[in-house]
């Protein structure tokens, strides 16, 4: 059961340190998107491939644009908020109770 508990606790360690990270992508990606950076830099570009695929997935679904806004970045840092505090935190409790 050691086994069991030490590789959860493994995975939500690996997830909540993933997840913060691309908060912080999704953070930059949107203060740089104020400045209107030059579209071929190699950073615009990988920030620009990390972020639009799940901007594209929301807003679908949910109309982002207020008041010429864009709320598609805060609403991925709720969601990933959200799981970082809710499955994250199942996984170390249950990782704590197969000990």
């Amino acid at each position: 059961m050691i086994v069991i508990s030490t590789l959860l606790e493994a995975v939500a360690n690996i997830l909540h340190m993933v997840i913060n990270i691309y908060i912080w992508v999704v953070i930059i990606a949107a203060l740089i998107s104020w400045v209107r950076p030059d579209p071929y830099n190699p950073i615009v570009q990988t920030l620009y491939r990390l972020t639009e695929p799940v901007y594209y997935f929301i807003r679908k679904y949910i109309p982002t644009v207020i008041g010429g806004i864009d709320l598609a970045p805060l609403i991925v840092i709720i969601v990933l908020q959200f799981i970082d505090l809710f499955l994250v935190k199942l996984l170390f409790q249950l990782a704590y109770s197969l000990q």
